[in-house]
C-alpha cells in the first residue's frame, strides 16, 4: 500500500512574521524533509495573497536545492498563463544545469490569483489547445537541440536537460489534457475535491502513451491531501484550525496572515464554516493519519501523495512532517 509521499509548500506567512521569516522556515523544512525521505517538494505560485510568499517558484527551488541533497524540487505549479513559455524553459533549464536531475516542472492553466492580478501578469493563453502547444514547445526547448517544435527558437541553457513536465488540475478538463498528452497528472484535491474521482478516471481513460508529448508509458497520478500529525488527536485537530481559519477568511474576504490555532470552543464561536474544500484530509496521531492516507490511496489508486500542511508555528509543521515520515517510510 505504501506509496511515495511528497510536500506542497505555499510558504505561508504567520501573524507577527515576515515573508523573509516564511522563506527561511520553508528552507529549513526542505532540509529536514530531505533527511526524512520525502520524494519531492513543490512550491505553488500565488499572487496578491498577503499570507503566502510563494510567488517565484524558480527562485524558491534554487534556494531549496542548495540546502538539500536528494529530494526532487519543483513547481506545483508554474501558472503558465502568467509566463512566456520560453522564459519558463530558460529558468527551469538553468535550474537543471545548476542543480542536476532533481527539477520538476508542474504546469497549471489557472492564474493562481484574482482576475485583476491575472490580467497584470498575463503572458500566454490558458486555452487548452494553446496550453498543449506551449507544453510541446517546452519539451523541444528541454530536448537535446533545445529548439521549440513550432518555431526555430533555440534555448541553449535548457537544451538536453529533459526537465520532466507535469500537468496540474482540479477538474476533468485538466485531467483530459494530461491524459491526451501522455504526461503525469497532479490533482489538486487538497482544495478542490469535488471532481477528484471523476478527474482521475478521465485522466486514465484519456491517457495516450503514443502522443508526441508523452513522457510515460502508463498513467501516473499524484493526489493532494491536507495533513496534520500531532502526538494526540485533539492537538492535531486544534492545529488544523489554522488552515480552516485561512479558508474561512477566503470565504469572508478577510486578508489576514496565518492565525494561531484555536480550541474547539473558540473556533465554533467564529461562526459556521463550509469545510467542503478541505474534506480531503488526514488529521490526528501518526496511526490515525496513516490509516486515513491508506484509505485515500485505496480510494484513488494514486501512485503518489502530495501533502499540504499549514501551521502557525513552523516547528509544528516540521514535527508533523517528522511524525508522518516515521510512520510511513
Amino acid at each position: 500500500m505504501s506509496v511515495p509521499l511528497s510536500i506542497l509548500d505555499l510558504v505561508s506567512i504567520s501573524e507577527g512574521s515576515t515573508a523573509r521569516d516564511a522563506i527561511e522556515a520553508s528552507m529549513n523544512s526542505a532540509r529536514l524533509a530531505d533527511e526524512w525521505g520525502y520524494r519531492r517538494i513543490w512550491f505553488a505560485e500565488h499572487h496578491n495573497t498577503p499570507n503566502l510568499a510563494a510567488s517565484s517558484t524558480a527562485l524558491l527551488i534554487s534556494q531549496a536545492a542548495q540546502c538539500t541533497d536528494k529530494i526532487r524540487l519543483g513547481s506545483g505549479g508554474v501558472m503558465l498563463p502568467n509566463h512566456a513559455p520560453l522564459m519558463v524553459a530558460e529558468q527551469y533549464g538553468t535550474l537543471a544545469n545548476m542543480h542536476g536531475n532533481r527539477i520538476d516542472l508542474g504546469l497549471g492553466r489557472a492564474p493562481g490569483t484574482d482576475m485583476m492580478t491575472a490580467q497584470a501578469l498575463s503572458r500566454s493563453s490558458a486555452e487548452p489547445q494553446q496550453f498543449a502547444q506551449h507544453i510541446y514547445d517546452l519539451q523541444g526547448w528541454f530536448a537535446e537541440d533545445g529548439t521549440a517544435y513550432s518555431m526555430p527558437i533555440v534555448s541553449a541553457v535548457s537544451a538536453g536537460t529533459n526537465v520532466p513536465i507535469w500537468v496540474l488540475g482540479s477538474t476533468v478538463n485538466g485531467a483530459s489534457i494530461a491524459g491526451q498528452l501522455g504526461l503525469p497528472f497532479s490533482v489538486a484535491s487538497h482544495f478542490a475535491p469535488d471532481q477528484l474521482d471523476q478527474a482521475i478516471q478521465v485522466y486514465r481513460d484519456a491517457f495516450n502513451p503514443a502522443a508526441p508529448t508523452a513522457e510515460l508509458e502508463e498513467p501516473y497520478v499524484m493526489a493532494g491531501i491536507n495533513v496534520m500529525v500531532a502526538d494526540n488527536d485533539d492537538e492535531a485537530q486544534r492545529e488544523f484550525t489554522v488552515v480552516e481559519q485561512m479558508f474561512q477568511d477566503i470565504q469572508t474576504g478577510q486578508r489576514r496572515l496565518l492565525q494561531p490555532p484555536l480550541n474547539a470552543e473558540q473556533f465554533s464561536a467564529r461562526g459556521p464554516a463550509d469545510h467542503a474544500m478541505l474534506r480531503m484530509k488526514a488529521v490526528g496521531t501518526p496511526h490515525t493519519v496513516k490509516q486515513e492516507l491508506e484509505a485515500f490511496v485505496e480510494r484513488t489508486g494514486a501512485d503518489e501523495l502530495i501533502t499540504v500542511t499549514y501551521a502557525y508555528d513552523p516547528a509544528v509543521r516540521d514535527r508533523s512532517y517528522e511524525l508522518l515520515a516515521e510512520t510511513w517510510f
